[in-house]
């Protein structure tokens, strides 16, 4: 069997709180990381660190922060992107107006604004649910970016309100390079993963699985809603500030407040919907489906003859493709791609039993 699981007993608290539970999953995910650290920025090219890797990194972040907030705590939003521009810009004016703040100091500024923003706008939250608090966070989305591009002090004078990252250094090595600022993404990406597994399984991340199930049952029992909820909306906008942070400093270096438009808060619903509600993993498996998937047509439409598809009518021949492959998605694994896995994972633990 692929899962051998005689003898594996967990014998103190500690263990219960692995992120893997078998010696077999933990090989796997330390060849993962092994492979993710150590070959992958010697052997890799520009065109993967820039156009795959970076941005599947900055979106996965994005998609697990919205997930603390939708997947576990039950509260809606579709300002994800304008959370993410705030981190952008809080990081870039903190190392303006800092000289000589590290990189990483820059970043957790932007989160923590994008943080007390994602309070701000989550306070109709203690008295609104459902479609109306979707409302309410979509203000924020047409609210931030319309002041990032109308005082041009966020973009240190601008007009268009684009801004460039400062460059990017540890201990005087510049990591301002594709391969740089991939292993400083995945770096960061690993932490704030490692800490949110850990947030979800402890008492808080039962707490907001409490009020996501039923508040007033919670309420019941003891749980503070409005605690629960605006903690919620802050560590999600920290999430976002950082994923924000990274998307401008390490994936487009140049950016404006219009990237971070509806549309991306829409992208970022996508992979916590296609990904799994609920699933640190959904978050890194949506993203992998929205990045990957445009590029795989593209290739597929290169590789047909000249004349089949035309070039003007190919963007959205993929936009058709990717909708209609969403919806079966959700017709056919509501519960995401992470349901996907534990089926699998399932199965595999009972091959070459089939029950």
């Amino acid at each position: 069997m692929w899962f051998l699981e005689a003898g594996q007993f967990s014998t103190r608290a500690a263990h219960d709180r692995r992120l893997l539970p078998l010696w077999q999953e933990r090989w796997a995910l330390a060849a993962v990381l092994a492979v993710a650290l150590g070959v992958v920025p010697f052997w890799g090219n520009d065109y993967w660190f820039s156009a795959i890797l970076i941005p599947f990194l900055a979106l996965s972040l994005a998609g697990l922060g919205l997930n603390l907030l939708t997947g576990y705590a039950g509260q809606l939003s579709l300002g994800s992107a304008a959370f993410m521009a705030a981190g952008a810009f809080a990081a870039y004016n903190a190392q303006l107006c800092l000289p000589g703040l590290p990189w990483w100091l820059g970043w957790g500024i932007g989160g923590l604004v994008a943080a007390a923003l994602s309070v701000l706008f989550g306070l109709p939250s203690l008295r609104i649910k459902g479609f109306y608090l979707i409302v309410s966070t979509l203000a924020a989305q047409f609210l931030i970016p319309w002041a990032l591009v109308k005082f041009s002090w966020f973009s240190h004078g601008s007009a268009s309100g684009v801004i460039t990252a400062p460059p990017l250094t540890v201990a005087g090595w510049d990591l301002s390079h594709p391969a740089g600022r991939y292993l400083l993404t995945l770096v960061t990406v690993l932490g704030l993963t490692w800490v949110a597994h850990n947030m979800v399984r402890s008492e808080l991340g039962r707490q907001w699985m409490a009020v996501r199930d039923m508040d007033t049952a919670a309420a019941v029992i003891g749980i503070s809603l409005p605690r629960a909820k605006l903690l919620a909306f802050a560590i999600s906008g920290f999430y976002l500030g950082v994923a924000g942070a990274l998307w401008a400093f390490a994936y487009l270096v140049t950016v404006e407040p219009h990237g971070f438009d509806l549309a991306r808060s829409f992208q970022i619903l996508f992979i916590v919907i296609i990904g799994g509600l609920g699933s640190v993993a959904g978050a890194f498996l949506g993203a992998a489906f929205i990045v990957l998937f445009p590029l795989a047509l593209s290739n597929l439409a290169g590789a047909l003859p000249n004349g089949w598809i035309d070039a003007g009518q190919l963007e959205n021949l993929q936009k058709m493709a990717f909708g209609a492959l969403i919806i079966l998605v959700l017709i056919r694994e509501p519960e995401g791609l992470a349901s996907l896995w534990q089926r699998w994972r399932s199965r595999a633990r009972r091959w070459p039993l089939r029950h």
